[in-house]
């Protein structure tokens, strides 16, 4: 008798804005609940309720254990992953572990209704919560010094830390949750007033180039591993992709520019298009001319590569 616990999930869905994983998350808690943390049982009760809410999700087995397996419009890394029938089927753990199943057994077939993959995109509205807290962000500009206060959302960010890695595309895409971003927004864009677009641009360099610290990821988590915006400004560091991912946000979200992720050889940087003409390094994409701005270029402004990068043409990310 599943029909009215199906209908309860569906409901939560709407009201709290899940996206894919966040629905799949949640399944999973409940199952596991439901079945008092047995890892075997949980998988299975997942994929049930997984198949009857539309997700072509699909369960597997070795002598060791039950696996959760289900297929993605975007492409995870780091996650075992078996192929049916041309698609990718994801060996997913939903509390940020990492499983890697060998030869294991599977059925054949596919379930009627059961057809949806997985939108891995973030939007601002998952995983809402009301554990707010705060942390100062310190920077100088032009003479004059800055103190930011950045509000994050507690549950967003535990939320964020399940995410498998994605491409650098999803992240520079991602949506900001409102605790975060309205109060940040507010005060950067009251500082910036009355600035013209290159100093204004200049700014928000300086602000992710000196108000954060940098360690690379593998001297932070012991592995590679990218951050959404919000997790940028929560961690105690950050290196050059999470910031190039944070400074796009604040240039679209603020001042309303066009801005391209730029991936060179080892390093992520970003480019600005300006109304006006700008001088300095440049990318030519679609017909604009984008501006470097490197975030994690201490003290460097808008036109200015950092020199170990210049002889490359970097990827475009574009999103």
């Amino acid at each position: 008798d599943y029909d009215q616990l199906l209908k309860q999930l569906s409901v939560q869905k709407q009201a709290l804005g899940l996206n894919d994983w966040a629905y799949a998350s949640m399944v999973n808690k409940v199952s596991s609940r439901i079945n008092s943390a047995r890892h075997n049982e949980t998988a299975l009760l997942s994929w049930f309720l997984l198949i009857k809410s539309g997700y072509s999700a699909r369960i597997a087995y070795d002598d060791r254990a039950v696996y959760l397996l289900l297929p993605s419009r975007h492409e995870m890394f780091d996650i075992s992953y078996f192929m049916f029938r041309g698609k990718r089927y994801y060996a997913v753990d939903f509390d940020g572990a990492t499983r890697n199943p060998g030869k294991v057994y599977t059925y054949d077939g596919e379930y009627a209704g059961a057809s949806t993959d997985l939108d891995m995109r973030v939007t601002p509205t998952v995983a809402s919560g009301s554990r707010s807290k705060k942390r100062n962000l310190a920077f100088e500009f032009e003479g004059k010094k800055y103190d930011i206060e950045v509000s994050y959302d507690s549950d967003r960010i535990e939320f964020l830390s399940t995410y498998p890695q994605l491409s650098l595309d999803l992240y520079f895409d991602s949506g900001v949750y409102p605790v975060t971003a309205t109060s940040l927004q507010a005060q950067l864009a009251g500082a910036m007033k009355g600035m013209s677009e290159i100093q204004a641009v200049n700014f928000l360099l300086r602000f992710v180039q000196t108000s954060l610290q940098y360690e690379t990821d593998e001297q932070q988590f012991g592995k590679e591993n990218y951050l959404f915006p919000e997790e940028t400004l929560f961690y105690p560091y950050s290196d050059c992709e999470d910031r190039a991912v944070l400074f796009a946000w604040l240039v679209k979200s603020i001042l309303k520019l066009d801005v391209i992720g730029l991936d060179y050889p080892g390093h992520v940087a970003t480019a600005v298009h300006f109304h006006d003409t700008v001088a300095g390094d440049s990318i030519d994409y679609r017909g604009k001319r984008y501006v470097v701005s490197d975030p994690t270029y201490v003290n460097a402004k808008a036109g200015v590569t950092m020199p170990d990068f210049r002889p490359y043409k970097p990827v475009v990310i574009a999103y």
